[in-house]
């Protein structure tokens, strides 16, 4: 358990990597920062995610002079193809049919300051995900629900319906939820 002498602040609009801090019982108080999520032509995956967590870090610390502040993305890749949040229902339904029957890797950067010793931490974390054959009727119905919306891939691993388009994950579950537990735990604590 961690008990911080600091305040903890989540730099971010995404409800499920709140409540994962929220399961290493963390107490943080949570903000968002706008910011164009665009990847550079040709920018690896990992680079990416470490860039744009960086970033979002630094607008962050406009906004908070005293803390602990938490930053991350996290992107999808399929054939070296970044698949980012779809765009409208139609997009959501050619990334799930890219998906389908196949292997991706999931990409999670985060960055983690704290403002009394001036430290930074910012890693990345990669997972496998591969997909069972997804039918039409499914990826409609799930898209029906307005689940794959707000997310890289347009699927959520620990959602509703999207839990069983997975045929099976080798990496970190947590990372495709949005933050990969362990190593950020471990950070946390090497930064406090």
């Amino acid at each position: 358990m961690i008990r911080a002498s600091i305040p903890i602040f989540l730099a971010s609009k995404s409800p499920r990597r709140r409540k994962l801090l929220k399961q290493l019982n963390l107490k943080f108080k949570s903000f968002s920062v706008e910011m164009d999520e665009k990847i550079h032509p040709g920018e690896k995956p990992y680079i990416a995610v470490l860039r744009l967590s960086k970033e979002k870090l630094d607008l962050a610390k406009s906004k908070i002079k005293n803390g602990v502040i938490i930053t991350a993305d996290t992107i999808v890749v399929l054939d070296k193809t970044i698949l980012g949040k779809p765009l409208n229902k139609e997009d959501a339904f050619r990334i799930l049919k890219l998906l389908s029957g196949r292997t991706h890797i999931v990409y999670t950067g985060y960055s983690i300051f704290n403002s009394r010793n001036h430290k930074t931490i910012s890693e990345y974390e990669k997972t496998e995900v591969t997909f069972r054959e997804l039918t039409n009727e499914e990826i409609t119905d799930y898209i029906k629900g307005g689940s794959p919306m707000d997310k890289a891939g347009a699927y959520g691993i620990q959602d509703d319906f999207g839990a069983v388009f997975i045929k099976k994950i080798n990496g970190c579950y947590y990372n495709v939820v949005g933050l990969p537990l362990a190593k950020f735990y471990h950070a946390l604590l090497r930064i406090l």
